[in-house]
């Protein structure tokens, strides 16, 4: 049995490139960039117009001039017009260019208007007002977003503006999630009452939706030759499998004995933490499987502090660990790492983490009163309200 540590260094040291794909860029958020996005054009392109108003010389106004003849209006998509006499005004609408040999706007607000002569009611107003400068955001040629960055909705405006309609992003792995046992029936199906319905194969379509992958979805039986059968043609045409039980010490838990007969080489099985002691990780030449063991909670925290680190390695994304302050005191004996149910909240700037108390690996509705887990180390038994540990958020 190896340490969460060892287990998660040889899970990164295994990382797949599933290379790069185009994609419209509409379609691209939560991907990940694979391409620099550069300005193709100074960022505004142009004096832009910031409130609707007047637009002045200043240099009138600064020799005590308050009323201005309006020569004309500079509307917002008009191609950009000249105030013809310095001692004269236009009107201008926000977003539109600013007029020619104008370098000040003054808002409706501060202006009245009668008989087409236009009077600035305040004493106070400064050179180059209201005005968003050509250039001021970006050049031309400036890195606006750099690779290997999540694509959100603040991504998909600027990729809108500099005109890329397809973008190069990380091209996703092909999965495919297994749930396994005799015991399991579908979701609209009455189970008997030996039964009980799948849960945790949704569970994994779900967090894997949140990285934006696909996936696809098989039930197979407590049969081996049945599940040696199938295996053998999901490893031949995914690149990561993930399976849900099975792993452990059962009289059925066929799969570590599958995968030895189909050569997946295996890499670990069984990490010293609670709950999900019994993982399985191992890999062929084009596959990775990942086994987590079948309880609910077990298979759920695996997914999270395995499968998402290798799949943000894969892609090339950095995610900063984040930790938190628990909030109340913790026992725990057993001499395995403690992937703890918490409640997050902020206080003074800091994450505080308030443990849940659920009952065992099999609690599955104990998940909706938590918000993450936090990793509590097994080189001691008690674990003090104050204390920092690193936690891994589910939302």
């Amino acid at each position: 049995m190896i340490s969460v540590k060892e287990a998660k260094n040889i899970i990164l040291n295994t990382t797949q490139d599933f290379g790069v794909e185009e994609v419209p860029f509409i379609k691209s958020v939560g991907r990940i960039l694979k391409e620099e996005i550069f300005a193709d054009r100074d960022f505004p392109p142009f004096n832009r117009v910031s409130m609707d108003g007047i637009c002045i010389d200043f240099n009138p106004f600064k020799n005590g001039q308050r009323t201005f003849k309006i020569e004309g209006i500079q509307a917002a998509g008009s191609e950009q017009i000249r105030l013809q006499n310095s001692e004269n005004c236009m009107e201008v609408m926000t977003g539109a260019v600013l007029p020619e040999n104008a370098n000040t706007v003054i808002r409706y607000e501060d202006v009245t208007i009668n008989n087409g002569i236009a009077t600035i009611n305040i004493d106070a107003i400064n050179k180059s007002q209201n005005i968003h400068q050509k250039g001021k955001d970006g050049k031309v040629g400036d890195v606006l977003i750099s690779e290997n960055k999540i694509i959100s909705a603040a991504e998909i405006g600027v990729l809108a503006t500099v005109g890329k309609s397809m973008v190069k992003v990380a091209k996703q792995p092909k999965v495919m999630i297994i749930s396994t046992g005799d015991e399991l029936v579908g979701v609209d199906e009455n189970p008997l009452a030996h039964q009980i319905r799948r849960s945790n194969v949704f569970t994994l379509v779900s967090l894997l939706e949140s990285l934006k992958i696909a996936s696809e979805t098989a039930h197979l039986t407590d049969d081996k030759a049945i599940l040696k059968q199938k295996i053998k043609t999901f490893i031949e045409n995914y690149d990561v499998l993930l399976f849900s039980g099975a792993v452990s010490k059962g009289k059925f838990d066929f799969l570590p004995e599958v995968f030895e007969e189909l050569g997946v080489e295996k890499l670990f099985h069984k990490v010293a933490q609670r709950p999900g002691k019994p993982f399985f990780y191992g890999k062929t030449a084009n596959c990775n499987l990942f086994g987590f063991p079948g309880n609910p909670i077990s298979t759920f925290v695996n997914c999270l502090a395995y499968f998402y680190p290798w799949y943000y390695k894969s892609v090339g994304l950095e995610i900063e660990e984040e930790t938190a302050i628990l909030t109340k005191d913790v026992n725990f004996k057993p001499n395995l790492e403690y992937f703890l149910q918490v409640k997050l909240s902020d206080k003074f700037g800091h994450t505080l983490a308030t443990p849940i108390t659920g009952n065992g690996s099999g609690d599955l509705a104990s998940l909706v009163h938590a918000d993450a887990f936090i990793h509590l180390p097994n080189d001691k038994t008690e674990f003090k309200t104050g204390e920092n540990y690193p936690i891994i958020r589910y939302r």
